[in-house]
């Protein structure tokens, strides 16, 4: 169970926004094989005043549309992680016109211990939502 939050400035459209969610939600499902109705993105439009940041970071112009994208899930590989950055830059381009200089990422990793939704059902061995289990081979689906 992902959860996404995105920070923007304020004045975006509803149409953005969910352009937004569909590229993150569509790297999600095909790079960590999440369910496609595992889908929590949270928005948090701010005011200029509170959302401070250079114009230029490490030597990159940024513009208005500067936004934050804090991604919340568990464990996963370097590998992963990196292909997951570059496939939401993809998505994000294609579904919502973002470029990349305006797109900042972290991930915030959990325990899978730390997650409670009714009716999902938890694979024992993998820590992960039972329908991931095509997901995982070899030592990941052990580890």
């Amino acid at each position: 169970m992902p959860l996404i939050n995105i920070y923007l400035r304020q004045g975006t459209t509803p149409e953005y926004r969910r352009n937004v969610s569909l590229g993150i939600h569509t790297a999600m499902v095909d790079v960590l094989k999440v369910p496609q109705d595992d889908q929590f993105h949270v928005f948090h439009e701010v005011s200029p005043d509170n959302f401070q940041m250079q114009p230029v970071v490490f030597g990159l112009r940024r513009s208005e549309r500067a936004m934050l994208i804090q991604l919340s899930f568990n464990h996963r590989t370097p590998e992963q992680k990196a292909e997951l950055f570059q496939a939401i830059v993809d998505s994000l381009r294609l579904y919502a016109d973002v470029p990349e200089e305006d797109i900042l990422m972290t991930i915030i990793e959990t325990a899978s211990e730390n997650w409670w939704a009714a009716g999902r059902v938890v694979n024992p061995t993998t820590g992960y939502d039972e329908r991931m289990n095509d997901a995982f081979t070899g030592a990941e689906a052990t580890s």
